[in-house]
This record gives structure tokens, C-alpha cells and sequence, in this order.
């Protein structure tokens, strides 16, 4: 049985470390691009009832 938070069979922690690194700028501009899609979507909102 797997051990939550170890390195799959095969991954070297320098590799856990960078796809960690990886998805955590990815989850950085995910959150960025949800900000900005919400303020297009008040702004919008906010067109539409004119």
C-alpha cells in the first residue's frame, strides 16, 4: 500500500520537488485567470442591467 505524500516508485525527490514547483506556478496563474474572469463577469453584469 502506498504511503500518502511519498515519492511514487521510481521519482527521485529533485523530481517531487520540481512538478511541486510546476503545479504550484499553475495554481498561481489559475487563480489569476478566476480573478480576472470574476471582474469580467461583474463588469459584464453591470453592462447588461444599463
Amino acid at each position: 500500500m502506498a504511503v500518502p505524500g511519498a515519492a511514487p516508485s521510481g521519482q527521485s525527490a529533485d523530481d517531487r520537488d520540481e512538478e511541486l514547483k510546476r503545479l504550484r506556478k499553475l495554481t498561481a496563474e489559475q487563480a489569476k485567470t478566476i480573478e480576472i474572469l470574476k471582474k469580467a463577469t461583474a463588469f459584464f453584469a453591470k453592462e447588461s442591467d444599463r
